[in-house]
């Protein structure tokens, strides 16, 4: 796993998760949170509470 497409930062598993669950499920290469959250117009704290709704749902792209 690669960094940032758009910043270059290191890239945690759930934020690999994240791209993929918003954006694209075969994506190959992502943004962090930071850039992905700019990128939906949203806040990083949305896509945290969102991370946190999936994980609880069981959604395997999260840890």
């Amino acid at each position: 796993m690669s960094g940032c497409m758009q910043c270059g930062k290191a890239l945690t598993f759930n934020e690999v998760g994240a791209y993929r669950k918003f954006v694209n499920r075969g994506s190959e290469s992502f943004l962090c949170k930071t850039c992905l959250a700019a990128k939906l117009n949203l806040t990083v704290e949305d896509i945290d509470r969102k991370i946190e709704q999936f994980k609880a749902q069981g959604c395997t792209l999260f840890v």
